[in-house]
């Protein structure tokens, strides 16, 4: 069985999914929807090699979302099948979309909040995030618990890479330990402590602006990273989303859930090849692909 994956914050990179917005009318639309509901280009953000303003968060987030519902058009028309969606973190947004949950356009909308909202609490919080590889979570918790300040394990993505988050100053000191205890250190380019309690005034913002929008039940089976697990219970998504802000990613969970549910063809559409990494790293007897271009598409066996 297939699932498809959509990976988070950090994929990007300058003229992802041009080639597939000029060949497929579907993918272009998708990314022309968004530029009316954003309120400014898309193509210029994710096209123009010069716009150095792609990694920031205002502007990341929706342009990430954007070339993933871009290959996921694609993708179906080149003979897509699938029975389960899944992302990370913002990833989990084109999969709302792809899953039926919520309109495109009310996708944008969502994530229009969301980056908002993020971008206005990183320009005034302090926060910084680093990639911890080669120590386990309990390790790599212990250590967060050991030094002065907040930190936390706040993105647990295989068995031997988990994400930290905090203040600056704790999340230093944090990987200085690490650092001893031989691991391999790789600090984030993010604008703030994401997945934090740091995030809690972009939560409730968020919460605020998307409480009104009509979520639907999916039409696939829906994994989650805020429990680990499919998510059954769609009754008030806008809470959930908002706690998601606030909350670890729970991937490897997630994964073992996937697995264990029989899905053996891991699909990741997209920027990068994040998630599929991260599945080769963590599950056996899967195949795992990603597609972030129309040659990759095309030559996919769906």
């Amino acid at each position: 069985m297939n699932i498809i994956l959509f990976a988070g914050q950090g994929a990007q990179y300058a003229g992802m999914g041009k080639d597939i917005f000029d060949k497929y009318p579907s993918a272009a639309a998708v990314l022309k929807k968004g530029s009316e509901i954003l309120g400014y280009d898309l193509e210029k953000v994710c096209f123009d090699e010069s716009f150095t303003e792609l990694s920031r968060t205002l502007y990341a987030q929706p342009a990430i979302m954007a070339m993933e519902l871009m290959c996921f058009e694609a993708a179906k028309e080149n003979g897509l099948k699938f029975d389960a969606v899944a992302g990370h973190s913002l990833g989990e947004y084109a999969a709302l979309v792809a899953s039926g949950m919520l309109s495109a356009e009310d996708g944008y909308r969502v994530i229009k909040a969301r980056a908002e909202a993020f971008d206005r609490v990183a320009s005034q919080a302090d926060g910084k995030m680093a990639a911890i590889l080669k120590l386990t979570a309990d390790q790599v918790r212990e250590v967060c618990e050991s030094v002065d300040g907040y930190v936390v394990p706040v993105n647990y993505n295989s068995p031997a890479q988990t994400v930290i988050a905090g203040e600056s100053a704790a999340v230093a000191a944090a990987c200085e330990k690490f650092a001893e205890l031989k691991a391999r250190v790789a600090p984030l380019n993010t604008e703030s402590a994401f997945h934090s309690e740091i995030m809690k005034p972009a939560a409730e913002e968020f919460h605020e602006r998307i409480k009104d929008i009509k979520f639907s039940a999916p039409s696939v089976k829906f994994f989650s990273n805020l429990i680990g697990a499919e998510l059954t219970d769609f009754s008030d998504m806008p809470s959930l989303l908002a706690k998601h802000v606030v909350s670890p990613v729970r991937f490897t969970d997630e994964l073992a859930a996937v697995k264990e549910a029989g899905f053996d063809r891991y699909i990741e559409l997209g920027p990068g090849k994040t998630l599929t990494g991260l599945v080769k790293k963590t599950l056996t007897d899967v195949t795992a692909f990603n597609c972030d271009s129309a040659e990759a598409i095309e030559n996919a066996e769906f």
